[in-house]
């Protein structure tokens, strides 16, 4: 029994040595990666190639004009300005990224996905109608209005929404978990790919007439 009681010792020891071997290291191992697309004298992590730090200065982490309002004469009537790595080089590898969102009295930012980062949003000006639907099969709506200071967040990959309820401008600014997280609106996925879904997918996943899917397609063409 001892003899047994030493083996599975042992065998837990060895199965929590294996376990700390499969970590990683959740932090970038140098101080900054500045996204260059010139390849010479650069390293590859990441997607982008790392400047030589010696060649590396302020500009490299700088982004102005935050503060200028987003052109909201479309027909969502919103404007995301994202600041991601492609706008700040000195973001690569840093896991991070921040979005200005103007609305339009009665604008929206419509239904889409982060597929590569969590996003926090906080409400500046005006009041929002937001949430997001959980994965299949439970697909529960988390909805609530936000006013001025509230705080509310999006996890990673999930559908959601903002809608200005307001009668006037809305604003609010978003940081995302990523510095590339990436968008995908569900609408303009679906009905203006390119080439086209086919007619029978999209009739059949939605349970309508062509004519229907035809019509949605000639809005995203």
């Amino acid at each position: 029994m001892a003899r047994f009681g030493v083996l599975s010792v042992a065998v837990l020891l060895g199965l929590q040595a294996a376990l700390l071997v499969s970590g990683f290291d959740p932090s970038p191992l140098q101080d900054f990666c500045v996204a260059v697309d010139e390849p010479k004298s650069a390293v590859f992590v990441n997607g982008k190639f790392c400047k030589d730090p010696k060649l590396v200065n302020a500009e490299d982490f700088l982004f102005q004009g935050l503060n200028i309002p987003g052109n909201t004469n479309n027909k969502q009537g919103s404007n995301v300005t994202l600041i991601n790595v492609d706008r700040i080089p000195g973001l690569n590898t840093l896991g991070i990224s921040l979005a200005r969102l103007d609305y339009a009295p009665y604008g929206l930012n419509p239904p889409h996905t982060h597929p590569r980062g969590t996003e926090i949003l906080v409400v500046v000006e005006g009041s929002l109608l937001v949430g997001f639907v959980t994965s299949n099969p439970d697909n529960k709506l988390f909805t609530k209005v936000l006013y001025k200071g509230d705080v509310f967040v999006f996890p990673i990959g999930l559908i959601h929404f903002q809608f200005n309820v307001g009668h006037g401008p809305a604003l609010a600014f978003a940081g995302l978990s990523s510095q590339n997280p990436g968008t995908i609106t569900i609408a303009n996925a679906v009905f203006g790919s390119k080439p086209p879904i086919s007619l029978d997918v999209l009739t059949k996943a939605f349970q309508v007439d062509e004519k229907v899917i035809e019509a949605l397609q000639m809005q995203f063409a």
